[in-house]
């Protein structure tokens, strides 16, 4: 696991105020984009001392990582209500850990894999909630279902008992201006607004790390996923 190094109250505290700043200039209501804290290759004790100061919603891209953090929560922090949510790509052995244990799924671009998260997913859960991974940039080495392949994927999901479909997630390509930012994040907005055309309890979008956060405010994300401005730079040698 990555050392989490001194200063984490003072990062937390920037990204705070840097969302909150962005959603007033982006003319949206406080506390309107949520905010989710990716602690990918930290420690669940370094998840902890980030829900010290407020966090309520990480997201986790690896599933033994996180399954394992879930459960360590669930054991010395059952007094915490925290929302899990899995961003990374998922296998398909992998899908029943995730299932018995997330309260999102935000990278889904296969049916395959939608379909074992519902029949996995327990009886005694609410449905768990689904994001469609849209591969906005076209790029060939990255996951994500192709913009004109979303609503045949969106009808298959809607068929199943165990999941709800609430919205899209994607992961533009790094861009070095504010304007090449912008591009796939305003396509994203676009897409999504057609999209809950024909799905209208759509309510999530979920784009913007930590390298495009305000950019993402500004295009109309309602969630935002941030790693590294909040827990400091990761090292993948000392990933578990």
């Amino acid at each position: 696991m990555t050392d989490l190094t001194p200063g984490l109250d003072v990062r937390w505290n920037h990204v705070v105020q840097e969302l909150h700043e962005a959603e007033q200039k982006a003319g949206r209501s406080a506390g309107g984009v949520t905010l989710l804290a990716v602690g990918k290759t930290f420690s669940a004790e370094a998840l902890f001392e980030c829900a010290k100061l407020g966090a309520r919603a990480f997201g986790e891209n690896y599933a033994q990582e996180g399954c394992s953090k879930v459960d360590w929560f669930r054991e010395h922090h059952p007094e915490l209500a925290l929302e899990w949510h899995f961003i990374g790509p998922l296998q398909a052995n992998k899908t029943r850990g995730v299932a018995e244990r997330f309260d999102w799924v935000q990278s889904i671009d296969r049916e395959r894999i939608a379909r074992r998260l519902s029949e996995q997913r327990p009886a005694n859960l609410p449905p768990l909630n689904i994001l469609i991974e849209v591969n906005i940039d076209g790029e060939e080495s990255k996951s994500g279902v192709k913009p004109d392949a979303l609503e045949a994927l969106a009808a298959e999901i809607e068929k199943l008992p165990r999941v709800r479909l609430r919205g899209l997630m994607a992961i533009p390509a790094p861009a070095d201006t504010h304007e090449a930012r912008m591009k796939p994040l305003l396509a994203m907005r676009e897409l999504f607004n057609e999209f809950k055309k024909s799905h209208p309890h759509a309510d999530t979008l979920s784009m913007g790390m930590s390298a495009d956060m305000d950019e993402a405010v500004e295009a109309g994300s309602t969630m935002v996923r941030i790693g590294r401005a909040i827990f400091g730079e990761r090292n993948y040698a000392q990933k578990a």
